[in-house]
């Protein structure tokens, strides 16, 4: 194996270790599109249109993975998403 395939082998094993987490919006009969919306651009950092494309995501299909990346990000996020009243998880 080559210095730079071992390089890469191992870039690949740090993404996967850091990257390993996503929270996932779930549907729910309580929470308007607008609500979704704003708390998606609010906690999640999403721009309009990705906040607009994951709430009709959820809407239709029931539920949206709305960001990835190390536990220690996500989790305050998704207890934000949680006490703003969404339904949410981390996994």
């Amino acid at each position: 194996m080559s210095t730079k395939e071992k390089i890469q082998e191992e870039v690949d094993v740090i993404e996967q270790e850091t990257f390993q987490h996503e929270i996932v919006l779930h549907n729910d009969d309580v929470n308007t599109f607008d609500h979704v919306i704003d708390s998606l651009i609010d906690v999640c950092e999403h721009t309009l249109v990705q906040a607009e494309q994951c709430a009709t995501i959820v809407h239709y299909k029931g539920k949206c993975t709305v960001k990835s990346g190390e536990y220690k990000d996500l989790e305050p996020r998704c207890s934000k998403l949680l006490q703003l009243g969404l339904s949410a998880e981390l996994v």
